[in-house]
Order: structure tokens, then sequence, then C-alpha cells
């Protein structure tokens, strides 16, 4: 018996001897901010939008006399903003679009609406990921401080027709801003 706790000890010894030389598993770090996947969009993704939007189409036309709102409008180019600053507007830009889409409608329009608003929610919470790994101790310029504002503004401001029109309207703007931001790179 003597003989088996001698042995253990030892064993114990060796173990903690040699722990030092074999790797351990460490934790995991947290992965980098990875947007490949919105870096050139899956045909079926585009064609869900463009059969949203044509849907959208003869409404549009009837809003457009009614409103006002040039909530898309920038007279500025994205790539004139710092990337920590692309990706804080896209995110707002994304989360504009999904409640807009989340709104009560015909049932038509939300079964179209279906793969869409997924597809956009999900390159939102992506954004947010990497929000919290790369613009967490970031300043927003000015020019997104007016931006992010007008966002605001305009929830409160506009009409609910008018908000989900331009939205709509502008989808294709808001999927170019998410390639730039997934590109990292200079875009128009």
């Amino acid at each position: 018996m003597l003989h088996l706790s001698i042995t253990s000890l030892l064993a114990l010894l060796l173990w903690a001897s040699l722990g030092d030389t074999f790797p351990r598993k460490t934790p995991a770090l947290p992965q980098p901010c990875s947007l490949s996947k919105y870096q050139f969009l899956a045909p079926r993704e585009l064609k869900a939008m463009k059969k949203m939007m044509e849907h959208f189409e003869d409404i549009m036309l009837l809003l457009d006399r009614q409103c006002q709102t040039r909530l898309f409008h920038r007279k500025w180019k994205l790539a004139e903003l710092s990337v920590p600053d692309r990706i804080m507007l896209v995110e707002a830009e994304l989360d504009l679009a999904t409640a807009m889409l989340e709104l009560p409608t015909t049932p038509a329009f939300a079964e179209m609406r279906q793969r869409p608003h997924a597809f956009l929610t999900q390159a939102r919470e992506d954004l947010r990921g990497c929000m919290a790994t790369e613009a967490s101790s970031h300043q927003p310029s000015k020019k997104l401080k007016h931006r992010l504002q007008k966002l605001q503004t305009a929830r409160k401001t506009e009409t609910t027709d008018c908000l989900q029109f331009s939205t709509i309207l502008h989808l294709f703007q808001v999927l170019n801003d998410l390639q730039c931001v997934a590109l990292r790179e200079q875009c128009t």
C-alpha cells in the first residue's frame, strides 16, 4: 500500500515538473472582425432584395410625392470616414433597415421580406461584433455624429411610411456600404 502511494506521489511530481514542457489549452482569444462573407453578396440574396423592392414599387411612387425625407442622401463619400466610423454608420443603417422590415404589413410583403430581413439582421449582428472588437475605444468623427443624429431624428419625426419607403428605396445603397466595410477599401 505504501508502494502505491509513493508511486502516485512520484507520478504527480513528474507530471507537475513536466507540465510547462507540454502546451496546455489556452482560452480562445477573441476572433478578429471578419466580414468577408459580405464582400460579394450571393445572387440569391440580391434577387430576394430586388423582388421585395419591386413589390414595393407602386407604393413608392405614391409616397414619393408625400415624403420629403432625404435620409440616405449624403454630400460626402463613405471613403471619407475611418474604418471604425464606417462600421458604426453601416450598423446604424442596418438597424434602421431591419426595424422597417419588422413593421406589420400585408401577407404578401411579409413573405417577401423574410429572406432580406434575415440577411440584414445577420449582417447587423456581425457588425456589432466588429464594433466590440475594433471600435470599442473609438471616438466618432463629427461627420459620423451628424449622420447618426440625422438617422435618430428621422426615426422620431418622419412618418413610418416615409421611413419605410426611404429605407427600402435605398436598400442597395446600404448593401453597397456593407460591401465597402467588408472590403476595407476606399469606396465611392
